[in-house]
């Protein structure tokens, strides 16, 4: 193992060292360029940070402003009433909120760590290894993301029906560990990891296996967990309504969108302030998993196409 460490090391040092610097185009803007440039950032990130201003906001109003026109972007008079009548409603359900909340997080933990370990175990071989038709399967994963889901979602009913998996959580697991933007990717992470290190591997004796699990997992952390973060988001808002039909079998999302659409409500609430409540209540899960996870997301995007 002495062979490995050593070049592990090697490659470590050289990538945190003071003298080491990409191989990056130096840019050509002017001092007025770079200004405009950053008004227009300034604009573009405002534009998309409004929306979020604007729901919170929502959620926070009484009825007398809700329904102002023109409507209002900040709340005067915020309250918490509409989150009330959320959780009340939530109570009275005949399914109880907690069999939905399990059902979801069975569904995100399961359906993203397998689709992690799946995707990287199939990244693996073709970022390092050539091998007959590698360049037909990297084209393959290219074009299957111009596709929307909505285009496959016959051929995935018909096949979780011929499997016996409908009205399970694993009619919506399955689909997602053949998800092929996480193995896309890491693919291109792992394409950027020395080939040295496996060689050095190679030589003390480790395997395959070994090789995947102790030296090229750890190096594309970053990329494992922005694929992470993004597969949570596509389960945590699944509702699944199409292949799952018993209710005690259904999610939290498929829950809080018959809130958001008016098809349960309680006595005394309000549809728009439910509606606006479980809208935040939703984007607030996948914000406080990117939250946590964002200084990896933001080395996958700084590292992303370097070559060392």
């Amino acid at each position: 193992m002495e062979t490995l460490k050593r070049v592990y090391q090697n490659y470590l040092t050289k990538k945190r060292s003071k003298n080491f610097t990409p191989h990056v185009k130096k840019s050509k803007r002017s001092f007025w360029g770079n200004v405009i440039l950053g008004l227009f950032l300034l604009l573009m990130g405002f534009a998309f940070f409004f929306p979020v201003v604007y729901m919170v906001s929502q959620s926070l109003k009484p009825m007398n402003e809700m329904f102002l026109f023109p409507p209002k972007i900040l709340v005067s008079d915020p309250t918490t009433d509409n989150y009330r009548d959320f959780v009340n409603v939530l109570a009275n359900t005949v399914v109880p909120v907690t069999r939905s909340l399990f059902n979801s997080l069975f569904v995100v933990v399961i359906g993203s760590v397998g689709h992690i370990v799946l995707a990287s175990l199939c990244a693996y071989p073709l970022a390092k290894y050539k091998f007959p038709g590698c360049g037909f399967f990297n084209q393959l994963i290219v074009y299957s993301l111009m596709f929307n889901a909505s285009v496959t979602m016959i051929p995935n009913f018909l096949t979780i029906a011929s499997l016996g998996m409908l009205d399970t959580q694993w009619a919506i697991i399955i689909p997602g560990f053949a998800s092929t933007l996480g193995l896309y990717l890491m693919k291109n992470f792992m394409e950027q990891i020395p080939d040295s290190l496996m060689e050095a591997a190679q030589i003390d004796g480790a395997g395959y296996v070994r090789i995947h699990f102790t030296i090229v997992m750890p190096v594309v952390k970053p990329a494992l967990v922005t694929a992470f973060i993004m597969v949570f988001q596509a389960f945590w808002t699944n509702t699944g309504d199409k292949f799952i039909y018993t209710e005690a079998q259904k999610g939290f999302a498929y829950v809080v969108g018959q809130l958001a659409s008016g098809k349960i409500t309680g006595v005394g609430s309000s549809f728009a302030g439910i509606s606006s409540a479980s809208a935040v209540v939703m984007f607030a899960v996948p914000l406080v998993v990117f939250l946590i996870m964002q200084n990896n997301v933001v080395s996958t995007m700084a590292t992303s196409g370097m070559k060392e």
